[in-house]
């Protein structure tokens, strides 16, 4: 910071990081990952270095992992003690190897550099060192240092409560605040923060994190507490809540404390004009999509019913209209509920729960009878020569599930325009993507509610006959294809058992809604074998997705220490190999580990094709990994190799993976 420096002053120097765009590093506390720059200094004697003075870290989150570091330029000052007996006119080597880990969302590189300064001695208080200077002298001046701020912690009914009064916060109201702590494993980083404002003080609560919930609150908590007025270091020891911390009212969500990107996203009017415009379009288009056609398909059949009942298909298309709002309303206050509890998640974010799949399997597959007529909602349609087996849900009430059901169908899918509209809303506050999502629903109901508010249209559609018999026959073919394909994802998320137990509970449901449809009429019995069968289908459905939630519980794959030895040995024998090149600092290797590689599908091909599973640990230097990372043109982890026996050269995996690249390489 300064141009020189005078004997027995303290000098400030700072590293200087030009962080390229998609890249970052870490702050001390790296988060869930990662790893802090180290600078190891060499000094003449009696000159010391101080601690990094640490700027305060952004967020970064990535696939359900949140770290603490910086992106752009940084710069981290150190102290820098000159010796009283420095004569002016000499200079003072410094001398620092400085190891940065720089990540991108695909791979992380340790960059070792070593630097060197001479510090010019001069007598009398040193200028700036112009621009540069300037702004190192602002990184200090804002960087949180202690500031006597009192602070008592409590761990509660599995809550982390920070209490803190005094020194700053005495006579300021702050509107946001959240916590950075220096340890690795005190709090949950990714989940939300929530704070209070008192006369004192103010309040944070927090997700204890796996040292906590383990241990219990035995030591203080230190960290950095970040508000809108200022960032200061506190130390908050065990005990009672402190008064005076509460009843002032709530602290606003500090966007950072979600994980969220600290770039503000684009949400002025024609922003969310433009969001909601690509949305209604999209929803539109959604219409033609494999995964909703049968269902509109089928509604618009009983629209033709009611072609020359202008008053019921009014009521029709609005309640079909408003039946489809709703559900994606509810869809969207989920997905921003989960999103704002620090969860990567996006559309037709429900599908990836395999509860919900085999529930979604069951239904489609009672679409998909009553379409076949095997058994009927609501009363038999009136046709040319006598009643028809059409299925219809009765009155508006049956307009309204068929656009929930639309909406249920419509999850899968994606349709041009979708992308922009749904990218947009998720970063835009939850008014604002209500909005959007509100729109991409209209837009999937548009057509049949503009049809049935028609009556020129009304009069242009085909009379009722024997024809939407048959049509509602073909109409069945989709929906048994897709009730198959989400048996077919099911099995692919879980394992064979849970699978079974589903499609045991499809015969147990089919059994049933036909014993219902067909034969209750005739006999009593047949009413209760139905019932008791599709009690049956929903009991099997519920232990088929608890044991599917049960296999899907994160476990990590047993490994080997990786060695060229071991990789050979187990080619000779005719094994092939999965090697896994990580190290515990990097982002994408851990998001990997915990889903791709701790997948029971990945378990499961590890199994069948009797593969060796190996990991090389490159958290500390290791050359021998090294040289392995350069022969396959890495500088860097993760590296992903699966090795078969008579190939001369291993495939090498993509960096990010997923659980069916890994099985279709082994395979």
């Amino acid at each position: 910071m300064s141009a020189w420096a005078a004997p027995g002053s303290t000098a400030v120097v700072a590293v200087r990081q030009q962080i390229k765009p998609g890249w970052h590093t870490y702050w001390r506390n790296p988060g869930d990952s990662g790893g802090p720059t180290t600078l190891d200094w060499t000094l003449p004697a009696h000159v010391t270095a101080g601690d990094i003075v640490w700027p305060l870290p952004q967020r970064q989150r990535l696939s359900g992992l949140t770290n603490y570091g910086y992106e752009g330029e940084v710069f981290l000052p150190v102290p820098i003690e000159v010796p009283a007996e420095a004569k002016p006119g000499t200079t003072i080597p410094l001398t620092v190897r400085a190891v940065f880990l720089v990540c991108s969302a695909e791979m992380c590189v340790p960059d070792p550099l070593t630097l060197r300064l001479d510090l010019p001695i001069k007598a009398g208080a040193a200028p700036l060192a112009g621009a540069t200077g300037r702004r190192i002298q602002t990184v200090v001046e804002t960087a949180p240092r202690p500031a006597g701020i009192t602070a008592h912690a409590t761990l509660q009914n599995g809550a982390l409560t920070l209490s803190l009064t005094g020194g700053p916060l005495n006579g300021i109201a702050p509107r946001q605040a959240s916590f950075f702590p220096f340890e690795g494993d005190v709090i949950d980083h990714a989940a939300a923060q929530f704070g209070q404002r008192g006369p004192n003080g103010l309040t944070l609560t927090l997700a204890p994190g796996r040292d906590l919930k383990t241990d219990g609150l035995t030591s203080p908590v230190s960290g950095v507490l970040s508000t809108d007025l200022g960032s200061w270091e506190i130390t908050a020891t065990p005990g009672p809540a402190l008064p005076g911390t509460t009843g002032a009212g709530a602290l606003e969500p500090t966007p950072d404390a979600f994980g969220q990107a600290e770039a503000p996203a684009k949400t002025g009017p024609l922003d969310l004009l433009k969001a909601a415009a690509f949305a209604l379009l999209g929803g539109l288009i959604l219409n033609l999509m494999p995964c909703v056609f049968p269902i509109l398909a089928m509604k618009a059949a009983a629209l033709t019913r009611s072609a020359h009942e202008p008053a019921e298909a009014r009521r029709d298309g609005v309640a079909f209209t408003i039946g489809v709002l709703v559900s994606f309303a509810v869809l969207a206050a989920v997905l921003l509920a989960l999103r704002a509890g620090g969860q990567a998640v996006g559309w037709g974010f429900q599908l990836q729960s395999p509860a919900v799949v085999a529930a979604l399997a069951l239904l489609m597959l009672a679409v998909a009878l009553n379409l076949s007529g095997v058994f009927e909602v609501g009363q038999r349609l009136q046709s040319i020569g006598g009643q028809s087996p059409l299925s219809r849900l009765p009155g508006g009430t049956g307009a309204f599930f068929t656009g929930v059901l639309a909406v249920v169908v419509a999850a899968p899918c994606t349709a041009p325009f979708m992308a922009f509209a749904l990218g947009a809303a998720l970063v835009m506050p939850a008014p604002m993507a209500m909005v959007v999502f509100l729109m991409l629903g209209l837009g999937l109901a548009l057509p049949y509610l503009a049809i049935s508010l028609s009556p020129g249209l009304l009069a242009r559609l085909p009379k009722p006959g024997r024809w939407m018999v048959l049509l509602q026959r073909w109409l069945a073919l989709p929906m048994y294809a897709a009730a198959a394909w989400l048996v077919w994802v099911f099995w692919r998320q879980t394992d064979l058992s849970p699978a079974l137990l589903l499609l045991a509970a499809c015969v147990a449901a089919a059994v049933g809604l036909a014993a219902v449809g067909m034969f209750a009429g005739r006999a009593r019995w047949a009413r209760g074998l139905g019932w008791g069968a599709i009690a049956v289908a929903v009991t099997l459905t519920g232990v088929s997705g608890h044991l599917a939630a049960r296999a899907n519980a994160p476990a990590e794959l047993p490994a080997d220490a990786w060695s060229e030895a071991k990789v050979q040995a187990a080619l000779a024998s005719g094994r092939p190999v999965l090697v896994n090149f990580t190290a515990d600092w990097c982002v994408s290797c851990k998001i990997n580990e915990r889903t791709a590689l701790s997948s029971p599908v990945t378990a499961r091909a590890l199994r069948e094709t009797n593969a060796l599973y190996l990991e090389g640990d490159w958290t500390r230097r290791d050359d021998a990994i090294t040289r392995e990372l350069e022969k396959h043109g890495r500088s860097g982890v993760p590296l992903y190799l699966v090795y078969r026996p008579g190939k001369a050269e291993p495939e090498v995996l993509p960096q990010l993976l997923t659980d069916g690249v890994v099985v279709e390489a082994l395979k």
